[in-house]
């Protein structure tokens, strides 16, 4: 008797990772977000290239990959970063190659950039960007803390506030606009935007009841549900 023959199956590639992109104004407290929202996550969080000097309690390679303006402006001849962009003097860039990797490997990929960044990520990446604004409840909360952290002139806070006003103004360019008044509430809000594009990678009928959570909740904070009365309110108060 002769013995069957199988085809061996090939191993599937796991689902592209999710693009992530966090932004918002100086001062917002997206670094503290960030930390409690991916603290037990295998996620790539990708650090980026900057021109500025380190800040007390910064280690190099972990909240930034501090180098000269020369380094900087040969990698960008080389073409190494997803985006980069100038702001109040100082150079900051996203390395593409990592982040390529990562995300072909199905894992998530977490940028925290630079709004201008974030926009040169969306004109690459188109719809693959998932774009997330960190908003202040107000430019009075915001100054408070940009003046509370004592490592700015008071003209560049004078700039930064400048600067958040005009993105608040444009906060529908981006897909979820997350308030950062409350902090459980805006991690629970992050981890329900995670949740819910990753759910629509799959066909609707294998999402649990998990996933519908998370697609309801993070419906809530897309950027089409703020008015440009709520934007307002935001920046006169």
């Amino acid at each position: 008797m002769s013995e069957a023959h199988t085809t061996p199956v090939e191993p599937t590639a796991p689902p592209r990772g999710l693009l992530i992109v966090m932004t918002g104004a100086s001062g917002v407290g997206k670094g503290t977000l960030r930390e409690l929202w991916l603290r037990d996550q295998d996620v790539f969080y990708s650090t980026s290239w900057t021109t500025r000097e380190a800040r007390p309690g910064e280690v190099d390679g972990v909240d930034y990959i501090f180098v000269s303006a020369d380094a900087f402006e040969q990698k960008v001849q080389q073409g190494g970063f997803l985006e980069h962009a100038s702001f109040v003097g100082n150079h900051y860039g996203t390395p593409v190659e990592p982040i390529e990797a990562a995300l072909s490997r199905g894992q998530d990929v977490i940028l925290e950039i630079e709004v201008e960044g974030a926009m040169q990520v969306r004109d690459r990446m188109g719809d693959e960007a998932i774009l997330v604004f960190i908003m202040p409840p107000s430019l009075t909360e915001l100054r408070r803390r940009l003046e509370g952290r004592a490592t700015e002139t008071p003209e560049r806070i004078e700039k930064r506030l400048a600067r958040a006003r005009e993105e608040i103004m444009h906060a529908h360019a981006f897909r979820y606009v997350i308030v950062n008044d409350d902090l459980n509430r805006a991690v629970q809000e992050l981890e329900a935007v995670q949740g819910a594009e990753r759910a629509r990678q799959r066909p609707e009928s294998s999402w649990t009841p998990e996933d519908r959570a998370a697609v309801e909740r993070a419906a809530q904070v897309r950027s089409d549900a703020l008015s440009e009365a709520d934007l307002l309110h935001v920046v006169n108060s």
